[in-house]
């Protein structure tokens, strides 16, 4: 009987091999799609080595005592991605803790005058009534956005301070050795924030909701090149890649509010004022998403009918329609890109007027076309396509005049308008300056 070796050994060290590869090429993406990632790791090394020392040094210890492992605490929970993270929940901190820790004092001195019995009870009074007002005060929306963090620290110091008071004599040195050491954590949380590769959630804030844009813009011109174009009349849609890039617009209200509240906590960067008009992005983002609401419509229609003109519809009908469609998806492409652009640059936007009102008139000659002596039943399936693409293109011209409302009060740079770029010229009676709805005369 031959004896063979066994290959499971070397199966086994092969297959960990590969995940190890894999794990190894994951981390090396995340690095390479955003390096900052990196630079902010070593942030939060560098502020906890710093903070480190408040604890090794024996004379520094000697004054703080253990209360100095409350500053490496410090520096775990406040040294966020953003500097107005890092902002907001530093004062948060440092203001709660010092609140906390002087009516913790406050309550001791009150208990102590009760007598030996009354103090635990005065005690468990204030713990009582400050504990409950303050988890209360978290549902007040205004308090919950921006000193949520600050009111939970608020508990834990002044619970821990009026409990223990019953207990340790040198309450006050307590109170002072643990209000230095956050003092001093939050210190260094904020000069590694602001001095060390800083990141502005400003800044943040103001290239998604440009990115955004784009993607907006991203859906349309693939619409324009493989829904209305000759190729795409036997294609089907399901899976392309254009489908699915508004999907995170609608999905970005979370992290452009988050990014709104750390941008008000933010002292002048940049461009970037002390006045900035934060809440002009949350309008604007609000319209980003209701149109890529009105796209997530339009693409259920597109993957349910492949070819939605009838075959028996008129020659002329037909290419008047796909005309019309191509136009308007073209114009408020366009619009878009241009509206992103100026926002990345801060100036003054070029008048997107043109480009909506190119796509308002190509929605008011689909109208005629299809209220034109066409039967309903051939065009049911591309009128509700147009009639959302329509509802796009009044999006557009919302979104173009809020993003003109924010270049006004941030002040954007002007800039010399583009002579060489000519408008479709559009006559009055097209009603070309209002949102046009696509209606079928039954």
């Amino acid at each position: 009987m031959e004896l063979g070796i066994s290959p499971w050994p070397s199966s086994f060290c092969s297959s960990v091999l590969d995940k190890l590869k894999a794990s190894a090429r994951k981390v090396r993406k995340i690095g390479e799609d955003d390096p900052r990632r990196i630079a902010h790791s070593f942030k939060v090394g560098l502020a906890l080595t710093a903070v480190s020392f408040f604890y090794y040094a024996t004379p520094i210890y000697d004054g703080f005592g253990v209360s100095a492992i409350w500053a490496v605490m410090t520096v775990v929970v406040v040294l966020e991605y953003t500097v107005g993270a890092t902002l907001s929940k530093g004062l948060n901190r440092a203001v709660a803790t010092l609140i906390a820790g002087v009516l913790g004092v406050g309550a001791h001195e009150v208990a102590a005058r009760s007598g030996e019995r009354g103090e635990p009870i005065v005690l468990g009074l204030f713990v009582f009534v400050l504990g409950a007002a303050s988890t209360f005060s978290r549902f007040v929306p205004a308090i919950k956005a921006r000193y949520d963090y600050g009111v939970t620290i608020f508990i834990l110091t002044f619970s821990l301070v009026a409990v223990s008071s019953f207990r340790v004599e040198e309450l006050l040195q307590l109170a002072h050795q643990r209000l230095s050491t956050v003092a001093i954590g939050v210190a260094i949380c904020l000069a590694t924030s602001f001095f060390v590769f800083p990141v502005w959630a400003g800044e943040e804030l103001h290239k998604l909701v440009a990115s955004n844009l784009e993607k907006l813009a991203s859906f349309l011109e693939g619409l324009e090149a493989e829904c209305f174009g000759e190729k795409a009349r036997q294609q089907n849609m399901e899976g392309k890649p254009f489908l699915q890039v508004h999907k995170s617009v609608l999905n970005s209200k979370a992290s452009e509010d988050s990014l709104l509240n750390f941008a008000k906590w933010e002292p002048r960067h940049g461009r970037f004022g002390c006045h900035h008009p934060w809440k002009q992005y949350q309008k604007l983002g609000a319209l980003n998403r209701h149109c890529a609401s009105s796209m997530e419509s339009l693409v259920s229609f597109i993957t349910t009918f492949r070819e939605p003109m009838s075959k028996n519809t008129d020659p002329d009908i037909s290419e008047k329609i796909r005309t019309s469609c191509v136009e308007m998806s073209s114009g408020s492409a366009k619009a878009l890109r241009e509206l992103s652009t100026a926002i990345r640059a801060m100036t003054v936007p070029h008048p997107a007027n043109g480009h909506v009102a190119a796509s308002l008139a190509a929605s008011a000659d689909l109208r005629r076309a299809l209220s034109g002596g066409v039967a309903l039943s051939e065009v049911t399936d591309i009128a509700a396509i147009s009639f959302l693409l329509a509802e796009i293109v009044g999006r557009t011209e919302e979104i173009a005049g809020s993003v003109e409302e924010l270049a006004r009060l941030a002040m954007f740079k002007p800039v010399e308008p583009d002579c060489g770029s000519a408008v479709k010229p559009v006559a009055d009676d097209e009603e070309t300056t209002t949102r046009v709805a696509i209606t079928i005369d039954r």
